[in-house]
């Protein structure tokens, strides 16, 4: 090889991106029983946290690319998890908004963070190292 900066061992991205793809796999099956997927749970908590957002609010909440959350947005009013209606204040905005069963959802799932940090210990990492993982993350992602 010409460059041992293009190794792929060499590559900060392909670490972040590999540990991202990690995560989200480690969450299916928690998510499985629950019927949702990492993406829909990532709305949810924005919901959880304050629920009646405007769409542009929660993509850039999830960084997620405009064209990305409008079909994440109908599979889950579908499902009955949130309902979408015009804004009272501003028509050319939708609100998202909680059903009964999406309400529901939060106590349901609560523990699942608890499981996935679980796992991650168990699967070799101290807790102290997670704290700092989760610190260096932060400022990373800012």
């Amino acid at each position: 090889m010409a460059y041992e900066q293009l190794k792929l061992d060499n590559q900060l991205c392909f670490r972040l991106y590999t540990a991202a793809r990690m995560v989200t796999s480690a969450y299916t099956p928690y998510f499985k029983e629950f019927g949702i997927t990492y993406p829909q749970y990532l709305v949810l908590m924005v919901l959880w946290e304050r629920d009646n957002r405007v769409i542009s609010e929660i993509t850039d909440l999830l960084k997620l690319e405009t064209n990305t959350v409008p079909p994440l947005l109908q599979r889950m009013e579908k499902q009955g998890l949130i309902v979408r209606q015009k804004s009272v204040s501003d028509s050319r905005q939708r609100l998202v908004s909680l059903t009964k069963e999406g309400k529901k959802l939060e106590e349901q799932i609560k523990e699942v963070p608890n499981c996935l940090a679980r796992k991650i210990v168990n699967d070799g990492i101290n807790p102290d190292e997670l704290i700092s993982l989760v610190q260096l993350l932060d400022k990373f992602i800012g």
